[in-house]
């Protein structure tokens, strides 16, 4: 499965970079923000494209009202404020693919799905918020990109049934990714085994979006086999940014591709091949003491120790009982011409 030119089969871990709110209102800032993601070693830039009035409405009920980090403000007035303006998009998608980075948004309405359609994104990702309303779901995996979904808040019935969903549509590019829906999580709460499970239970591609502090969380998720790392990136933490309690800088951003990209080099690769270079120092049988031509091979006068040079020590018990084909000296190795 590709994501523009990245092979999640060949290419290793697919790090997002995040921006969310992190452009702290300014052009400029999201731009250097690409650039740097682009820098710490981000394989995409990833936007969010919504207008307050394509996610909720505007009324001063307190059921409108946020929790988490953003307790006490309305959705709509959060929502306005941390948007990405729609303006933006053309400049931020052309400076991206400027840089050689994938990029990529939520869409958080049919209405986003048709105006992200004009940059030809890479893929699209479902927030996990967004995971419940199945049509909204149905329309973007119509578009036969590659779709990633997080479950944050997700049933194990509605993961399996938006799978449906965007299998029905005739799109089979489907990357489930576990997320822990607070901000920021606590690793406790992670449960990255069910990453694994996930892929067991429905057959897709599977990856981690990532709310804890830190880097750990993304390292793990990497040993557990996650084709995609997502993870909220902001320049500077004293941007004004409703996320930058849960992102990481630049120099944070950078350890984690780094220890990310040095697990995908422990996990390696499937395979039973002795380490030759150090294959010497292995057990071997050696002529122990001076022997004479027609000596009887005894385990007084053959053992098995270090170098690795002569016969396996395997064949001890085989050749205990015959003799020698020559006099040796004590330090030959054992071979089969030497045995009788």
């Amino acid at each position: 499965m590709k994501i523009g030119s990245f092979d999640l089969d060949k290419d290793g871990v697919f790090v997002i970079a995040e921006l969310s709110a992190n452009h702290a209102g300014s052009l400029q800032v999201a731009k250097e923000s690409i650039a740097a993601a682009k820098k710490a070693g981000a394989n995409a830039i990833k936007l969010q494209t919504y207008t307050p009035d394509w996610l909720t409405i505007k009324v001063d009920k307190e059921e409108f009202m946020a929790n988490h980090l953003w307790s006490g403000e309305y959705l709509y007035d959060l929502y306005e404020q941390a948007m990405l303006p729609l303006e933006w998009h053309g400049a931020l998608f052309k400076y991206a693919k400027e840089l050689g980075l994938e990029i990529f948004s939520s869409p958080f309405s049919k209405e986003a799905v048709d105006f992200l359609e004009q940059f030809e994104p890479v893929a699209y990702k479902i927030a996990s918020f967004e995971l419940t309303d199945y049509e909204l779901i149905r329309y973007t995996a119509s578009t036969k990109k590659p779709i990633i979904i997080s479950t944050g808040i997700a049933t194990k019935e509605e993961i399996a049934e938006v799978v449906k969903i965007c299998k029905n549509a005739g799109n089979e590019e489907i990357v489930l990714l576990k997320c822990t829906s607070s901000y920021p999580a606590l690793l406790e709460d992670a449960n990255l085994k069910t990453m694994t499970d996930m892929q067991k239970e429905f057959g897709v591609e599977v990856g981690f979006s990532d709310h804890t502090m830190g880097i750990v969380a993304p390292v793990v998720a990497t040993s557990l086999g996650a084709k995609i790392v997502e993870k909220h990136f902001i320049l500077n933490k004293e941007l004004p940014s409703a996320d930058r309690e849960f992102s990481l800088n630049p120099q944070e951003f950078k350890a984690m591709v780094d220890a990310v990209r040095d697990t995908e080099k422990l996990l390696g690769r499937v395979e039973y091949v002795p380490n030759e270079g150090n294959r010497s120092y292995a057990r071997s049988l050696y002529v122990v003491e001076d022997v004479k031509k027609g000596e009887v091979l005894t385990q007084e006068n053959i053992r098995s120790i270090r170098p690795g040079y002569g016969l396996h020590p395997k064949y001890l018990p085989e050749i205990l009982g015959k003799k020698f084909t020559k006099s040796l000296t004590k330090g030959t190795r054992v071979a089969w011409d030497l045995i009788q």
